[in-house]
């Protein structure tokens, strides 16, 4: 019954619904819009036709996802002011001003420069339909920028002074902007959405590699994603290990929850839990599977420096310590997994058999929402690692919500299932209908004008 549940409660799960529902579609476009850029760019150097039909098929996609994402992402805006408006009035003179920099210099590029890159080809020069196509990747980019310098301030707030009505009011910009988790942060979700539209696009080029093995657009997909696949997933290990000690530095309680530590470790030497199931009523982790002191060497580099547990802060402000220690843990299965592909690619690569092993194409395919799942796996731990705050240390959960009676938020969020099944579900089926497609063997002339066709390398005469 929605009674037994608090709005407190309904209006947490609604907004992590919606955003969840929204971040996938971002976490998609950054990356496929780089790789349209890319793919536009080696079409016109090479003048190969796979490269333009592999572009001409994605970019479709993007136009459907890129649509879905602006329609999700409205929806939050508008729970800032029904269910969120006591922290929307709190935040608002930090963080309208940044959601407003946002859609002017990140939105504005993107929804400018989309209809030339979309529909433009035979309408303006080469030069102007790629610099729209950079363009509009770089739009994404800032978007990212500005989100993730909103979201890194919630989590290490700086910068700012609070006035006499609770407000946070801006002292320095930059410091505001560039908080201390915002680098960090910034990397690990930009190398995270390559990787998403990398394993999709991977997976795309291995199915129709199944059914068509020397269909040259496909070989061209399968190849530039196990790329991506061997050479970003490394570093994005390294971007997620220095992103461990910045939340290590400042929100140790999120450390303590995703590692599984109820006790500290004054004097280091704490051992990593692989997995197990954290009690908060007891204070331990039941039945833990452990490896002794690598706790201590992944989280601090050391074997003696203090670790803190959750024992260290008063229970109130803990964390959920099972939904952030499980998320963690799928999150970094799945990055383990795609470094397995990634080296199972390098190694047919240099085999000369990239094409040609099907067990390796059967687990790109499988491993096609990888990207998805570890990405909001990843946003759950951050997010609900904050809690109880919505602003670090600041400004509770609880103190941001509107005085919403639960059966309102409840009736809304069963609506918002409903709707988003429906619009969603059908725009993602649309786009993979438009993935299983086999890119075309051909060019089409009135698309991109006898003259630029001139020249054309045909796809029956690249080879491998």
């Amino acid at each position: 019954m929605l009674s037994d549940i608090s709005a407190l409660d309904l209006a947490r799960l609604q907004f992590a619904f919606t955003v969840s529902a929204h971040i996938i579609f971002p976490a998609f476009t950054i990356g496929l819009a780089s790789y349209l850029a890319v793919l536009n760019a080696m079409w016109l150097w090479t003048r190969n036709a796979a490269y333009l039909a592999v572009f001409e098929q994605w970019k479709t996609i993007f136009a459907v996802t890129f649509g879905m994402g602006v329609v999700s992402g409205l929806v939050m805006s508008y729970q800032f002011g029904t269910n969120w408006p006591v922290f929307a009035d709190k935040v608002g003179p930090v963080l309208g001003p940044l959601i407003g920099y946002e859609v002017l210099t990140a939105f504005f590029l993107e929804a400018g420069f989309l209809g030339i890159m979309l529909f433009g080809r035979k309408r303006v020069g080469d030069g102007l339909h790629m610099a729209a196509t950079a363009i509009v990747a770089g739009g994404t980019l800032f978007s990212a920028f500005w989100i993730l310098s909103v979201n890194s301030w919630m989590q290490t707030p700086q910068g700012h002074s609070v006035n006499a009505q609770g407000q946070f009011v801006p002292e320095d910009w930059f410091a505001i902007i560039f908080n201390p988790s915002f680098p960090h942060r910034f990397l690990h979700m930009v190398l995270a959405a390559y990787l998403t539209t990398a394993l999709v696009v991977g997976a795309t080029g291995a199915w129709h590699l199944l059914k068509t093995p020397g269909n040259r657009g496909a070989r061209i997909m399968f190849s530039m994603a196990m790329w991506m696949a061997l050479i970003v997933t490394p570093i994005q290990i390294f971007a997620g290990d220095s992103q461990g000690l910045n939340t290590l530095q400042y929100q140790p309680a999120k450390i303590a929850a995703i590692e599984g530590h109820f006790a500290n470790y004054p004097q280091g030497r704490a051992p990593l839990v692989l997995f197990g199931m954290p009690n908060e009523a007891t204070g331990t982790t039941d039945y833990a599977i452990e490896i002794p002191l690598l706790g201590s060497l992944i989280l601090t580099h050391s074997l003696d420096k203090s670790l803190a547990g959750l024992d260290s802060f008063p229970r109130q402000d803990w964390p959920p310590a099972a939904i952030v220690f499980w998320s963690f843990r799928i999150m970094v299965g799945m990055g383990v997994l795609m470094l397995l592909l990634g080296l199972w690619s390098g190694l047919a690569r240099f085999k000369g058999k990239l094409y040609d092993w099907r067990w390796l194409h059967r687990a790109a395919v499988v491993m096609g929402p990888a990207g998805f799942l570890a990405v909001l796996c990843g946003w759950i731990t951050t997010e609900v690692g904050r809690q109880p705050y919505t602003v670090y240390g600041l400004l509770r959960t609880a103190d941001s919500v509107s005085a919403l009676r639960a059966d309102a938020v409840g009736y809304s969020l069963l609506a918002f299932v409903v709707i988003y099944f429906f619009v969603f579900g059908s725009g993602a089926f649309y786009a993979l209908r438009l993935m299983a497609r086999t890119p075309e063997d051909r060019i089409d002339i009135d698309e991109i004008g006898p003259t630029r066709a001139a020249g054309i390398t045909p796809i029956a005469q690249t080879g491998d």
